[in-house]
C-alpha cells in the first residue's frame, strides 16, 4: 500500500456531489451503496443504467428525449448511445443568462477581463448570426488558431450552436503543423488573434496565418481578434476582418440552437502526429457533454458558482474539458502565456486573486515549480482551493509529496489520465476518497478499465496494458477521411479485438487506485522485462543536477538496452561521479534492470506542443528511422541532437 497523504473530512464527504449522486442511485435503483468502489463496480456492470442516470443527474437539456440508451453494445466500435435524442452542445453550456461571471481571462501582460453569462450569451448570439449570414451551416468546419482567450470560447460556442464543427490548435504551431491538421478538414472560417505572448515576448501570428491561407483555399473568412496590439494591420491578409466588424450589430438576439442527434460531431481533435500526419479524431456532442459533466460534477466536485482553472492551450483537450464547466454554471478562468512569467508564483497569485476552487495543471509544471519555489502555499492565500488536478504525464511521487508539503495540506490532489482520443479520462479524482502517493484515486464511473497481462487477462497489483472492455459515450464517433474505419480500428482495436487498448502501461491497486507507468508503446523491454519510463523519470527527477531527461530503448545485440539522456543544470558536466550518482539512485529505488546502459548529456529534450516528451520520436532518430511530423513538436530542432551520437555505437 502506498503512503496515505490525505483523507476527506466527514463534512466534505457529506456535501460532495459524488455523495449526492450515490444517494440518487440508491433511491433510483434500490441500492445501498456506501463507498465509491461499490458505486464504481455497479457502474461498469450496469453501465447502461449508469449512463441513463448520468443524463438525468446532469440535467442534460434536449428538445427530444432518447428512444434507447444504448444499442449495438456487443461490438464497441458500433455502439450507439441515446439514439433518437435531439440536443445542442452550445445550448447546454449556455443554460445561464444572468449576471454571474462566466469567464475570466488573464494574459501575461494584460489586465484581468471578465464576462458574465448574460454577456457571453449575447456575444455568442452575434457571432452565430454572422456565421449563418456568411453561409456556415450544420457540418461545416470552423477553425481556431487562437490564444486561450474569451473570444476563442465565444467562437466555439457560436460554431457549435449552428451544428458546425469546431477545431482548434495553439498559435505556437508552425505553418506546416497547422496545415497538417486543418488541411485535412477544410474549414470554411478561421478565427485567429493578431498574436500572442509568452515569457514576456510578443509574437506575431498574422504572418503565419498568411502562409496558412495559401494552402487552405476553403477558408472564406478570417476573423482577427486584436490582442497584442489594439488595432492590428490586416490590410495584407486576404479575406480578413476584425472581430468587432464581424460581430452582428444587432443586440438582444436569441440564439437559434440547431437540434441535432446525440452523436452529431462537435469537435475535431488531433493525435500528436509524432509518427506521421496527425489523425483527425471526431467527437460527438452528446458523448463529450455527458462525459465532461460526469467528470466535472462527480469526479472534480465542481458546483455552480465555484471557480475552476486549468493551465492549457486551445490545442490541448483540457481546453475543451475546461470550457464544459460552463454547463455546470461555474466561473472558468483562462490564462494565456508562461506560467513562470513574470515569476514562478504567477498562477498561484491568479488562484488567490480569483478565489479558484479547482486548479488544474500538468505534472511537468509541478516538477518544475518545486525546483524554483519551495512553498507557494506560504506566499499566497489559497483558502478557497479545494482540489488540485494534474495530467499530461504521470505525477512523480516527489510531486505528490510536494503538493502537500509546499502548496496545501488540506487538498484533494487528483492526478487524472485519459487522452485526446476520448476527450476525457479513464482514471480520475474521487472527492470522497483518500489520496495515496503515486496513485490516481480511481477509475472513472462507467469506464470498465482493466490492466491486462501478456495473455490478455485482467490483473491487480501488476503492470499491464490499459484496456477498456465496455463501450462508453465519449469514444470517437469516427476519424475524418476514414470511411471504412480502418484507422480507427487500427488505433484501438487491433491488439485486443473488441476491447479498447489505449497505449498506457498501468497498475490497478487493491484500493481501486491506478498507477500510470508511462506509454506502453514507449515501454522499455530489456531482457524481456517490461519497464515503464515513468519509473526511471521518478528517480531522475529527484537529482538536483538534472533539469530534464528522456529515456528510450535502443535495439542492441538482439535485445534492447536502456538509454537515458539528461539535460544538466548550467555549467555542470556529466562526469563519472554524476553518472554513478544517477545509476545508484535508480538502482536503489527500482531494480538493476532499470539502470540505463548509457547515460548521455544532451542540451535539449523534445516535447510536443502539449508538453509531452516524445520518446518514440527520439527512439526513431537513434535508429535512423524517419520522424514524419516534426511540426507537432514545440522544439523540433532538439531531435537533431540525438542523431548518430557516437556514444550509441558501442
Amino acid at each position: 500500500m502506498n503512503k496515505l497523504l490525505w483523507t476527506p473530512s466527514e463534512e466534505r464527504i457529506k456535501h460532495a456531489n459524488m455523495t449526492s449522486f450515490m444517494e440518487f442511485i440508491n433511491k433510483k435503483y434500490k441500492q445501498s451503496f456506501s463507498t465509491y468502489n461499490d458505486l464504481y463496480n455497479w457502474s461498469v456492470v450496469e453501465y447502461t443504467a449508469f449512463w441513463e442516470a448520468m443524463w438525468e443527474f446532469g440535467e442534460i437539456k434536449a428538445s427530444r428525449s432518447y428512444d434507447h440508451v444504448l444499442i449495438n453494445s456487443e461490438v464497441m466500435l458500433t455502439a450507439q448511445w441515446f439514439t433518437g435524442a435531439k440536443l445542442n452542445f452550445a445550448e447546454n453550456l449556455l443554460r445561464l443568462r444572468d449576471d454571474s461571471t462566466a469567464l475570466v481571462f488573464k494574459g501575461e501582460t494584460s489586465e484581468i477581463k471578465k464576462i458574465t453569462y448574460g454577456n457571453l450569451y449575447d456575444q455568442v448570439a452575434r457571432v452565430a448570426k454572422s456565421l449563418r449570414e456568411m453561409g456556415v451551416i450544420t457540418g461545416d468546419r470552423v477553425a481556431g488558431f487562437m490564444p486561450n482567450m474569451i473570444e476563442a470560447v465565444i467562437a466555439m460556442l457560436a460554431t457549435t450552436s449552428i451544428g458546425a464543427i469546431w477545431s482548434s490548435c495553439s498559435p505556437d504551431f508552425g505553418i506546416k503543423g497547422v496545415f497538417d491538421r486543418f488541411g485535412q478538414i477544410q474549414p470554411k472560417v478561421l478565427f485567429t488573434a493578431n498574436g500572442y505572448s509568452y515569457n514576456g515576448k510578443l509574437i506575431d501570428s498574422l504572418e503565419r496565418v498568411t502562409g496558412i491561407l495559401k494552402d487552405l483555399p476553403t477558408i472564406e473568412k478570417v476573423v482577427v481578434v486584436p490582442y497584442t496590439v489594439p488595432e492590428p494591420d490586416i490590410s495584407n491578409l486576404p479575406k480578413a476582418v476584425l472581430y468587432e466588424s464581424f460581430l452582428s450589430p444587432e443586440e438582444g438576439l436569441e440564439i437559434e440552437f440547431t437540434q441535432l442527434s446525440f452523436d452529431h460531431p462537435v469537435y475535431i481533435m488531433y493525435s500528436s502526429g509524432t509518427t506521421g500526419v496527425p489523425k483527425c479524431i471526431v467527437h460527438g456532442a452528446g458523448g463529450t457533454l455527458i462525459q465532461h459533466l460526469k467528470e466535472l460534477i462527480l469526479h472534480s466536485d465542481l458546483k455552480q458558482g465555484e471557480t475552476i482553472f486549468y493551465y492549457t492551450t486551445c490545442g490541448w483537450m483540457m481546453w475543451n474539458w475546461l470550457v464544459s464547466s460552463l454547463a455546470v454554471g461555474a466561473t472558468v478562468v483562462l490564462f494565456e502565456g508562461s506560467p513562470f512569467y513574470p515569476d514562478p508564483g504567477t498562477l498561484f497569485k491568479l488562484a488567490q486573486d480569483e478565489g479558484i476552487n479547482i486548479f488544474g495543471t500538468s505534472a511537468k509544471y509541478l516538477e518544475s515549480l518545486e525546483k524554483v519555489m519551495d512553498k507557494p502555499g506560504d506566499c499566497y492565500d489559497l483558502g478557497k482551493l479545494k482540489t488540485l488536478l494534474s495530467t499530461g504525464s504521470p505525477l512523480a511521487l516527489e510531486s505528490f509529496e510536494y503538493v502537500y508539503r509546499g502548496i496545501k495540506e488540506d487538498i484533494c490532489l487528483s492526478s487524472i489520465s485519459g487522452g485526446t482520443d476520448i476527450i476525457s479520462c479513464f482514471a480520475l479524482g474521487n472527492p470522497i476518497g483518500p489520496v495515496f502517493a503515486r496513485e490516481l484515486q480511481c477509475r472513472g464511473l462507467g469506464m470498465k478499465v482493466q490492466s491486462f497481462d501478456a495473455l490478455g487477462e485482467p490483473q491487480i497489483n501488476q503492470k499491464g496494458e490499459l484496456v477498456c472492455t465496455a463501450p462508453f459515450p465519449s469514444m470517437p464517433i469516427y476519424f475524418w477521411n476514414d470511411p471504412e474505419q480502418k484507422k480507427y480500428k487500427q488505433a484501438y482495436f487491433d491488439f485486443y479485438p473488441n476491447f479498447w487498448r489505449h497505449g498506457d502501461y498501468i497498475e490497478i491497486t487493491d484500493s481501486g487506485g491506478v498507477i500510470i507507468h508511462g506509454r506502453s508503446d514507449a515501454t522499455l523491454n530489456p531482457g524481456g522485462v517490461r519497464i515503464g519510463t515513468a519509473e526511471i523519470y521518478r528517480q531522475v527527477g529527484i537529482i538536483p543536477e538534472i533539469l530534464d531527461s528522456i529515456v528510450v530503448g535502443q535495439n542492441w545485440e538482439n535485445d534492447v538496452r536502456v538509454i537515458l539522456f539528461v539535460k544538466l543544470a548550467d555549467s555542470l558536466v556529466l562526469d563519472e561521479n554524476l553518472i554513478k550518482k544517477i545509476k545508484d539512485t535508480i538502482k536503489a529505488n527500482t531494480t538493476p534492470r532499470h539502470v540505463p546502459a548509457k547515460i548521455i548529456a544532451i542540451s535539449d529534450i523534445p516535447y510536443t506542443l502539449n508538453g509531452k516528451k516524445v520518446e518514440m520520436a527520439v527512439r526513431s532518430i537513434i535508429h535512423d528511422e524517419p520522424v514524419l511530423n516534426r511540426d507537432a513538436l514545440a522544439n523540433p530542432a532538439a531531435l537533431d541532437l540525438f542523431r548518430r551520437l557516437p556514444e550509441l555505437s558501442f
